[in-house]
């Protein structure tokens, strides 16, 4: 569009001062007047490519609009060169602006061969017309065409920050999963060799310690002590083994480790400081309450991340006697009504799917944001929930929870 809008200034402006010649202007103020013309338009050209200034563009076009008058005190010939004022001028006014100076280009176009020539013929005025609501209707359309192409690219950024989450999300859970898993096998492998060898082992000694005083044969009881002897060293190592494949994170818990690692990527990706703060009382949670409370946390500090201006945010986890509550506290700007809140057609919906998600577990989400002053969400889950409708990549929630509840039965 810009290379075709140059070549038809450069033609235009050639094609009126060779007409102006034709009709009786003076050749060296026709030549004086399309040099001048030029050489302003190409300084506007070259200023705008690199500046992007739109002020000063629409300036250079007013001064520009001056020139193309002093043109045509020489000739009304170079009424041609208005089309590139009208392209032009829809390009850097407003629509209404772009409007009132077509219209007094047009009625230049009018006055000019008047002025010159006595009269003006019906095809000139039309023509003229014509061309100057196809060059703002182009100019207009064009415009369009880019900001619609921006939004496209917005839509596009945004769709791709979506899918980055989500595979990060996916990530997160499966790093949740497989480390669930981790700790539920070794407790299995704990308390199976708890229940099994080291009760075998015990009674071995305690046999071995009873027929040491029972049998009068010392070869038989330097046998029966080393049996005892080497029984209590086995019930030692055993414990042993058994202490150290009772994973520490137990303490910790699978969503507690998945929550701190989510606000350690905060902080290295802003200058977010992030904290997690989790009662003792905190109990086992089902998988589907810590998938479901790992997914409030991803998009909750997802907002912190975009919106808040926040230089704090604090996850907290609580045990309310039969359900869980996280609360997501940050320090940043707040909003002064999050159910007003506008929604735009990629964005806007985080809370309104967090709220859903709570309300198909049986739960709930308390909002609470003043302007200025941070904003808190609040999630509660009951310990064992009743799902009203459930996630389909999320299918094996159900495994998961099965395995937890036979092991907890054992």
């Amino acid at each position: 569009m810009e290379i075709g809008q140059h070549a038809m200034a450069l033609a235009l402006t050639v094609i009126s001062c060779v007409r102006a010649f034709d009709a009786g202007a003076v050749p060296l103020a026709a030549i004086a007047v399309s040099i001048v013309f030029l050489a302003w338009y190409a300084l506007g050209a070259v200023r705008a490519a690199r500046s992007g200034a739109i002020v000063l563009a629409k300036w250079w076009l007013l001064v520009l609009a001056g020139a193309w008058l002093c043109t045509l005190l020489v000739s009304a010939e170079f009424i041609w060169i208005a089309f590139v004022l009208w392209l032009l001028a829809g390009h850097l006014f407003s629509l209404r602006i772009a409007v009132v100076f077509t219209a007094l280009t047009y009625i230049a176009t009018v006055v000019a061969p008047l002025a010159h020539y006595g009269a003006v013929g019906t095809a000139s005025i039309i023509g003229s017309l014509i061309g100057a609501v196809f060059a703002l209707g182009l100019s207009r359309g064009y415009i369009e065409l880019l900001r619609e192409g921006r939004r496209r690219e917005e839509l596009l950024q945004s769709l791709e920050l979506a899918h980055q989450n989500l595979l990060d999300l996916q990530d997160e859970l499966a790093l949740t999963q497989r480390h669930a898993g981790e700790i539920q096998e070794r407790t299995r492998v704990s308390r199976d060799i708890h229940d099994t060898i080291a009760q075998e082992i015990s009674s071995i000694r305690l046999i071995a310690h009873a027929e040491v005083d029972r049998t009068t044969d010392e070869h038989a009881q330097q046998v029966l002590r080393q049996v005892e002897d080497l029984a209590a060293q086995s019930s030692r190592d055993v414990r042993r083994i058994i202490a150290a494949l009772a994973p520490a994170e137990l303490e910790d818990g699978a969503l507690t480790a998945a929550l701190r690692r989510l606000l350690t990527r905060l902080e290295e990706d802003t200058s977010i400081r992030g904290r997690v703060e989790v009662d003792e009382t905190v109990p086992s949670l089902p998988a589907e309450v810590e998938v479901a409370l790992l997914r409030t946390a991803q998009s909750a500090l997802a907002n912190v991340r975009q919106h808040s201006q926040a230089s704090r945010v604090v996850v907290s986890l609580m045990d309310l006697d039969g359900s869980i509550r996280m609360d997501i506290v940050d320090d940043g700007v707040g909003m002064a009504d999050p159910e007003a809140r506008k929604r735009e057609s990629e964005s806007g919906f985080g809370l309104d799917f967090i709220g859903s998600r709570m309300r198909e577990l049986g739960g709930e989400l308390v909002i609470e944001t003043t302007p200025g002053s941070g904003f808190a969400i609040s999630a509660t889950l009951p310990n064992n929930p009743t799902l009203t409708s459930r996630q389909d990549h999320l299918g094996e929630a159900d495994d998961a929870d099965g395995q937890r509840t036979q092991g907890d039965s054992a």
